[in-house]
């Protein structure tokens, strides 16, 4: 992983951690009515107490770690997806597929549901793909959680929690089938691919390993309809999006590195740029340890001479690095490190 991807991928852990530590709840005071949670918590009191000793923080407690849950599965893992794969998250409209291909995939999906067909990857894009006729079937609207394209493929993934329901597999199956056989039209002469990915496997003993097999055991319904091809598991997907092997690994340990129990005190600490004035070594040893290379390439230019009296370039160095939404200021970087920002 290169130094530019360490950094971005640094960046979204800290965002992260920093929203999670601005909702963590310090008291039980604000907590939402919920008399239910009360009543049946009351049964339990004797368990709970083994480990907690506030039930009221303890369901402030849940209310956090779900919002946790919320934060990593719609936009922690998204946005490092984008950043190994240079991908986006693109929104589908007004596509359209053949009156023969919608007959095709009916017919695929029917097999499938019966067990009259095995999922097979391969012979169902050659038969949706070279099906004959006008493509005037509008197919509905989608959204590929990761997409990107180059002059070979078209790739998108449809990122999922890792204990999908049941339920959802056939209609997964057909909207994939659908939405393939539309960038199919679209892009004739182009590879087209289209994943479900999931971010971890929560059966596996190791952090980092996965046994398709057994994840596919795990949901019902799940081989009726996926070929093992099409879905990519824990370190299988995090190394399809880098091109790299050893990815999933080279992401926790940057997430473990930063995550330390002194995070929201380093975060404070480099946070207001007066502290460089106060502990230099300090400063940069705690923005080297979080990858922040950019504000080691500042301090490089603008500590290691003399200071400079451009009003400008004091007015930047002067502003904290992240802003209330714990965005890191990019403006201020390209900014400072400008070939126009002169000393």
């Amino acid at each position: 992983m290169d130094k530019i991807t360490k950094e971005l991928v640094a960046l979204e852990v800290i965002k992260t951690l920093k929203s999670r530590f601005d909702n963590f709840p310090s008291d039980a005071s604000d907590n939402r009515n919920a008399p239910f949670h009360e009543a049946f918590l009351k049964a339990f009191r004797l368990e709970i107490e083994k480990y907690v000793t506030n039930v009221p923080i303890f369901i402030s407690l849940a209310s956090w770690m779900h919002g946790l849950n919320t934060t990593l599965g719609q936009i922690f893992f998204e946005n490092i997806a984008h950043i190994l794969c240079n991908g986006e998250k693109r929104e589908f409209k007004n596509l359209k597929v053949s009156r023969e291909q919608q007959n095709v995939i009916s017919e695929i999906i029917t097999n499938l549901k019966n067990k009259n067909a095995m999922p097979s990857v391969l012979e169902e894009n050659q038969k949706i793909f070279e099906c004959q006729g006008t493509p005037e079937q509008k197919i509905q609207n989608f959204t590929a959680d990761v997409y990107y394209e180059d002059d070979e493929k078209i790739v998108a993934i449809e990122l999922k929690t890792v204990k999908p329901n049941s339920g959802i597999f056939k209609s997964e199956k057909e909207k994939m089938l659908y939405a393939k056989a539309a960038l199919k039209n679209i892009f004739p002469n182009k590879k087209v691919q289209y994943f479900i990915g999931f971010p971890f496997d929560p059966l596996s003993k190791e952090p980092t390993s996965s046994n398709k097999l057994r994840f596919f055991d795990y949901g019902i319904d799940f081989k009726k309809f996926f070929d093992f091809e099409e879905v990519l598991l824990a370190d299988q997907l995090w190394d399809f999006l880098s091109q790299e092997k050893g990815t999933m690994e080279s992401l926790l340990a940057i997430i473990n590195q930063i995550a330390e129990p002194d995070f929201l005190q380093k975060f404070d600490f480099i946070n207001d740029p007066k502290n460089l004035d106060v502990d230099i070594d300090k400063y940069k040893s705690i923005i080297s340890l979080w990858f922040l290379y950019k504000e080691l390439d500042i301090i490089e230019r603008f500590y290691s001479v003399n200071k400079s009296t451009n009003k400008r370039i004091k007015r930047m160095l002067a502003q904290n690095l992240f802003d209330t939404q714990n965005n890191y200021k990019l403006n201020r970087v390209n900014i400072l490190l400008s070939n126009d920002c002169e000393l």
